[in-house]
């Protein structure tokens, strides 16, 4: 996993966002360096990003400082494990483009073999520039280099459009994907449908039979599976916690397991992974009312009638170069009610996750399970975050299913 982060600072207003950034790569752990551009100084200053890292931050006069024992670009390059541009100015964008090196970071870049985060940020005319557009196409096809943004939004300079750059906590999500991928975009080609959140079954236009369930795990396995390349396609219910603005994730949002029946099977025949990570209610009300009831006319035994089992559905359609897992949230024993889920449903593994645990369950940032895959093969998750317990999952059905 990656420890050591160099971030290099280009000149935008949008360099006071990288300040939370190291806090937050710094407080998490993280050994953390920082190169300036001369154009970033007139923003920030190299006391701040010296502050925030605990140690000096560079500049191009560094470059040329006798003390080192090494050309400094040449240790930076070595001494990192993953590279932060941000923000990317479109100047700084045309040199890497070009292979051009004419100052500290620019040279680093080229001495380094480390992935690279580049967060662009610019005004939304320079951005649409068929130039500009020309090289960040150009700079994508490296495959060293991750993108995330801009998005569209109020700028500095009154403009409304394209160009902000992403958001600190979306760039630190990434972040913490790379420190885990090491930057191989290993599930490129795969289309993966992935299913988040909780179903609700209504009564009448206010009430509903539902669950807790928050959508971060369903969120998670999306994110990551997109970090690492695939094409992804996420139907969830209501969210407690909103998507990410970058990535744009193809999403389909639903209310109901019929919603969420029909958008899955809608999709289905053509993924390769299909991920169940949704809590599809298994009950609703017998009738539904169009209309507020008074409470006075709220039934004291409410009928009920069975939900169709989607993830059975799917388990019926499942072509032989489909990968089919399913969730299994339980208390108390979590492996034998899961294995019997995999095998009522004809799926290729299931992820059980105790949902009585102070580390995991629904609505929880962490998570822990049991990976059971058909063959009966099991793998303990421990304690986690979401994201990370979703590139762990990924990582299974990657190398247990092949």
């Amino acid at each position: 996993m990656f420890s050591r982060i160099l971030v290099g600072i280009g000149g935008g207003i949008a360099a006071y966002k990288v300040c939370e950034i190291i806090s937050a790569l710094v407080k998490s752990g993280a050994e953390v360096k920082a190169i300036l551009t001369p154009a970033a100084q007139e923003f920030i200053t190299p006391l701040t990003i010296t502050t925030l890292c605990r140690q000096p931050a560079y500049e191009d006069t560094s470059l040329w400082q006798p003390h080192h024992t090494r050309p400094l670009h040449i240790e930076l390059g070595e001494w990192a494990d993953l590279l932060i541009l941000a923000p990317l100015t479109a100047n700084t964008l045309a040199k890497l483009a070009m292979g051009l090196a004419d100052n500290l970071l620019t040279n680093t870049v080229l001495a380094s073999t480390a992935p690279i985060l580049v967060a662009p940020a610019m005004n939304t005319s320079m951005w649409q520039q068929s130039v500009v557009q020309r090289n960040w196409h150009q700079l994508l096809a490296d495959q060293r280099y991750h993108a995330l943004g801009p998005t569209a939004g109020m700028l500095a300079c009154d403009t409304v459009g394209e160009g902000r750059m992403a958001e600190p906590e979306d760039l630190l999500t990434y972040i913490d994907s790379l420190l885990v991928t090491k930057g191989k975009h290993d599930l490129s080609g795969k289309r993966i449908l992935i299913s988040a959140a909780g179903t609700r079954e209504h009564l009448d236009p206010v009430r509903f039979i539902g669950n807790p369930s928050s959508g971060k795990m369903g969120q998670a396995l999306a994110l990551a599976a997109w970090y690492r390349g695939a094409e992804v396609q996420l139907v969830h219910g209501p969210l407690t916690t909103p998507l990410p603005t970058t990535p744009q994730l193809e999403t389909v949002a639903v209310t109901s397991s019929e919603e969420m029946r029909s958008a899955m099977l809608a999709v289905y025949p053509q993924t390769d992974w299909t991920i169940m990570a949704a809590a599809v209610g298994d009950v609703k009300p017998a009738h539904y009312f169009p209309e507020k009831l008074p409470k006075t006319a709220l039934p004291t035994d409410l009928p009920l009638k069975p939900i169709p089992d989607i993830l059975a559905e799917l388990g019926q359609q499942k072509q032989p170069h489909q990968k089919l897992i399913g969730f299994a949230a339980q208390t108390g024993d979590i492996i034998a009610p899961a294995q019997e889920k995999l095998e009522r449903k004809r799926l290729d593994a299931i992820v059980a996750n105790p949902i009585d645990q102070s580390q995991g369950g629904f609505g929880s940032n962490q998570n822990q399970a049991v990976f059971i895959d058909s063959a009966g093969h099991q793998v303990s998750i421990p304690p986690c975050s979401k994201l990370h317990m979703a590139h762990r999952v990924l990582d299974l059905i990657r190398d247990l299913l092949v």
